[in-house]
């Protein structure tokens, strides 16, 4: 696999980066706020971003041109986001920082490589569950050793979803957010919210939830899954059923195709500020 250094490097920093989690979950922690009151971000999140860049950078910069897109570096720069044709990183050390700050440890370090734009492979790691996740283009998806695939659940009224709503969603654009739960709601078994869109995104592949959709989520939360999801034998689309563009804050992922259009034919569709812009 051209990419294999990358990835091995890669899963051992994740692994590191993780540990941190591991270690000061239920610890004293010290918080600052971001774009809003309730955007937390911790010494931990820009910890465990720092040294995946500096341990990619001491490791593999001397064979290829990196880019990298971090939440943390992109949340301090506060400027557009460029996805470009060079192989590019794309980082969330700390997915689920709001359930870090409370202690919840439904918290994970996601990893994206994409190159030419086109995913490469992700690596999603719950380290309070010991579930590494790992998604490589062309090569399948794992849960630690073990390859997992979707359902195949092909209707709504069989299926369980998952997604996510963000403070920032509910407030701005309540009248869509709070019209797509109650108009999916009763036509599924139920819906989950982890607080980590890496992870509920992952749990596609994983078979544990049919399908997911979220408007909101930034590149970094779901570089990573998108890799895991389409390896696992899921599909990734943007919410109206297009092709994915991870850069549009708006997505879902589906165990299968015929899912995918039933639950787009069920949600509203709305236009959430790009990454890119």
């Amino acid at each position: 696999y051209k990419f294999q250094k990358c990835f091995d490097v890669a899963l051992k920093l994740v692994e590191e980066g993780g540990q941190l989690i591991k270690a000061r979950l239920w610890a004293p922690k010290t918080i600052s706020t971001k774009t809003s009151a309730k955007d937390f971000v911790t010494e931990t999140d820009q910890e465990i971003e720092d040294l995946i860049i500096k341990g990619i950078s001491c490791s593999l910069l001397d064979e290829y041109n990196f880019q990298f897109i971090g939440e943390e570096t992109a949340s301090k720069e506060q400027k557009p986001l460029a996805l470009t044709d060079e192989p590019t990183w794309i980082i969330d050390p700390v997915d689920g920082t709001l359930n870090f700050v409370h202690g919840n440890p439904h918290v994970a370090v996601s990893v994206g490589f994409y190159n030419n734009k086109e995913p490469e492979f992700g690596i999603v790691y719950m380290p309070l569950f010991d579930m590494m996740f790992t998604g490589i283009k062309g090569r399948g998806a794992k849960l630690n050793d073990r390859e997992i695939k979707v359902s195949n659940v092909k209707e709504l009224q069989d299926a369980l979803l998952c997604g996510e709503c963000s403070h920032e969603n509910f407030v701005k654009y309540e009248e869509y957010a709070v019209k797509n739960y109650r108009t999916v709601h009763p036509l599924v078994h139920g819906i989950r919210t982890y607080g980590t869109a890496a992870y509920g995104m992952t749990t596609v592949g994983l078979g544990a939830n049919d399908a997911y959709f979220e408007f909101g989520p930034h590149v970094w939360d779901i570089a990573a899954a998108n890799v895991i999801v389409t390896e696992a034998g899921g599909v990734v689309k943007d919410t109206a059923g297009g092709p994915v563009d991870i850069m549009s804050r708006r997505f879902l992922a589906a165990s299968t195709t015929e899912l995918a259009e039933e639950l787009v034919k069920n949600i509203q569709q709305y236009t959430l500020p790009r990454d890119d812009e």
